[in-house]
């Protein structure tokens, strides 16, 4: 009778999940855009799972050099294209946010992958910056004034996401997008911001719930 009800029990869990699922496929609407595959997967995790923790959430998907961005519910507030580091990789190179600017290593300019807690803030020349991993000098911000403005904004208009990896390893979008979408998502308190891996796949983010049956604890990991 007890591994009866256990039985019953997981079933109910994995209903339950599903329907959490269909409801997450069913209610992500990304207006007139049009997000690779990689970046409805995300959002569809995100939301199915709660991973954004009741909070506004971005997306940032390194592949088409995008960026999405939703209320807590799922409700997308906008997207626009980014600016990314030069180089690829998924992760901070040790010591780089202890690093001058102008001593950071090409190689070294990459834009970590990952699920990161934000918090507001303002960076040295005291501009509002959204930090994505203070520790690592890793932030979203506008499009800095300066003698790269006019080609880097130029570059955020290019089709091709190659010509957009051109920053030193953060996330550098319009200053039009930044005050009207990212500031006041993420400009009051803390947000979730998810960065899709391009070196591994992107279900690496969202690995699947450990499952118990009968005391036996199994874990499937989608990595």
């Amino acid at each position: 009778m007890r591994a009866l009800t256990l039985v019953t029990l997981l079933l109910a869990t994995m209903l339950s999940a599903t329907a959490a699922r269909a409801t997450a496929l069913a209610t992500v609407d990304f207006g007139a855009e049009q997000p690779s595959s990689a970046a409805r997967f995300a959002v569809e995790s995100i939301l199915a799972s709660g991973g954004q923790a009741r909070r506004c959430f971005a997306v940032v998907d390194k592949g088409d050099a995008r960026v999405y961005v939703f209320d807590a519910l799922g409700h997308l507030l906008g997207a626009a294209p980014v600016l990314l580091g030069q180089q690829v990789g998924d992760a901070t190179v040790p010591g780089v946010g202890d690093k001058r600017p102008e001593d950071v290593l090409p190689s070294e300019r990459t834009t970590p992958a990952g699920r990161f807690v934000t918090e507001p803030g303002r960076n040295l020349d005291e501009e509002d910056v959204v930090w994505v991993d203070y520790g690592a000098s890793f932030a979203i911000h506008r499009v800095r004034a300066g003698t790269s403005y006019a080609a880097r904004m130029a570059r955020l208009q290019t089709r091709s996401p190659a010509a957009h990896r051109v920053s030193f390893g953060c996330v550098v979008v319009d200053g039009e997008f930044f005050d009207r979408v990212i500031w006041p998502a993420f400009g009051h308190g803390a947000g979730i911001v998810y960065v899709l891996p391009e070196t591994r796949p992107v279900a690496s983010l969202f690995p699947r719930a450990p499952l118990e049956i009968a005391g036996t604890v199994k874990t499937s990991l989608s990595r």
